[in-house]
C-alpha cells in the first residue's frame, strides 16, 4: 500500500480527452529482470531490453523491493560518484538515508522522493537507517536517472526534497483512479519537483475496473511501469502487468485501466507514469557516469580516481550492520 493515500472525490479531476484528440497506441510492452544493486538490495531492472531512443531522456530505472525484510535484511549503497544526469529515488513505502558531498542529504520515506542533480560531479550514499537495519519492515521505492543535455553535464551539483505532502494529488474523471504528480504538468496540475530535462512523473493507483485518460504533452515520449497489479493499457487494451513496462507512440493522451480482480498481495494497479522532451544526442555509459563520449567517460573516471568529484565529508553516514 502507498504511503500517501486521499480520498479522490475531494480531489481536483482530469477531464476526459476531448473529440479529435489522438490515443497514444502501445509501441512495446518488455519484462524487468531482477538484479542486485549495492550492497544486495533486490532490484527490478525497468528499462532491460528497450532502446535508449524510446526512453530518451531517461536512462534507467530500478524497481527497489517490494520486500518485507527480516530484521538485519535491509541494505543500500555504499559511497559511490555520479556525473552528467540526475537521480531521482522516490520511497513508496520505507525509510532511505541520503548524504552527498556537496552537502545535500536527509531522510527519505513514505512518499517522498530525493532529486539529486549530479552535474559535473558528485559523491553520495544511500542506506537504509539503523532501526531499520535491526528492525527490518517494508522497503518499495524507485531511482530513476534523468540525463543532462551537453549544456547541463558539468552544471553545479543540486540536492531537492520532496516530502509526500507536497506532491499535487488529483483523480480520474469517475474518481477511480488516484493521480500523484511529482513533477511536471497534467492539464494544469503542476507537480513541485524542479528539472532540468522537461519531463513528467507520477504515480497512479486504479482501484479494480476503474479506468485513467490521461492528457499528455504531445513533445514527450510516454512510459509506463507497472509497480504492482495487473491491467491494461492503450486503446488497444494490451494486458499489463506487476515488472512490465508499456512504451506508448505518439498522441496527445494515454489510456490505462486496471482489471476487475487484482491479486491479493496488491489489491490495485500501480503505475509509474513517466515522459519527458527528448534531448536526441548521443549517450555514453559506464557505470555512474552518463556522458556525451567515450573520452567524457574517461575524464570522468580520471576526475574521480583524483578527488574532484568530491570527498567524503568528515561526517559521513556509513551503511549499518547488524552483529
Amino acid at each position: 500500500m502507498p504511503a500517501v493515500t486521499a480520498d479522490t472525490v475531494s480531489l481536483p479531476r482530469l477531464s476526459e480527452p476531448l473529440p479529435g484528440q489522438v490515443e497514444r497506441p502501445i509501441r512495446s510492452v518488455t519484462t524487468a529482470p531482477s538484479g542486485r544493486e549495492g550492497e544486495g538490495f533486490p532490484v527490478r531492472r525497468a528499462f532491460a531490453g528497450t532502446s535508449i531512443a524510446d526512453l530518451d531522456p531517461f536512462v534507467h530505472m530500478d524497481q527497489m523491493g517490494e520486500v518485507d525484510y527480516a530484521p538485519g535484511e535491509p541494505k543500500g549503497t555504499p559511497w559511490h560518484p555520479h556525473r552528467g544526469f540526475e537521480t531521482v529515488t522516490y520511497m513508496i513505502d520505507g525509510t532511505f538515508q541520503h548524504q552527498d558531498s556537496h552537502g545535500g542529504g536527509g531522510i527519505i520515506s513514505d512518499g517522498a522522493t530525493q532529486w539529486m542533480t549530479a552535474g559535473a560531479g558528485i559523491l553520495h550514499i544511500e542506506t537504509p537507517p539503523e532501526r531499520l537495519v535491526i528492525s527490518g519492515g517494508l522497503f518499495h521505492g524507485i531511482q530513476l536517472w534523468v540525463n543532462l543535455p551537453a549544456k547541463d553535464k558539468f552544471s553545479p551539483p543540486r540536492y531537492q526534497s520532496i516530502e509526500g505532502d507536497q506532491v499535487r494529488l488529483v483523480s480520474s474523471s469517475d474518481a477511480g483512479a488516484l493521480v500523484r504528480l511529482i513533477a511536471g504538468d497534467l492539464a494544469g496540475q503542476r507537480g513541485p519537483g524542479s528539472t532540468h530535462t522537461p519531463i513528467a512523473l507520477a504515480h497512479a493507483t486504479l482501484a479494480p475496473g476503474a479506468r485513467l485518460a490521461l492528457p499528455w504533452n504531445p513533445e514527450f515520449n510516454a512510459l509506463a511501469y507497472v509497480l504492482a497489479g495487473s491491467g491494461r493499457v492503450g486503446g488497444e487494451g494490451r494486458p499489463v502487468r506487476t515488472g512490465q513496462l508499456a512504451v506508448f507512440g505518439p498522441g496527445d493522451h494515454l489510456t490505462l485501466a486496471a482489471d476487475d480482480r487484482q491479486s491479493e498481495g496488491s489489491p490495485a494497479l500501480e503505475v509509474l507514469l513517466l515522459g519527458g522532451r527528448p534531448i536526441r544526442e548521443p549517450v555514453e555509459m559506464y557505470g555512474p557516469f552518463v556522458m556525451n563520449t567515450r573520452d567524457e567517460l574517461r575524464q570522468a573516471v580520471a576526475d574521480y580516481q583524483a578527488g574532484r568529484l568530491g570527498v567524503i565529508p568528515t561526517n559521513a553516514l556509513m551503511p549499518h550492520r547488524a552483529s
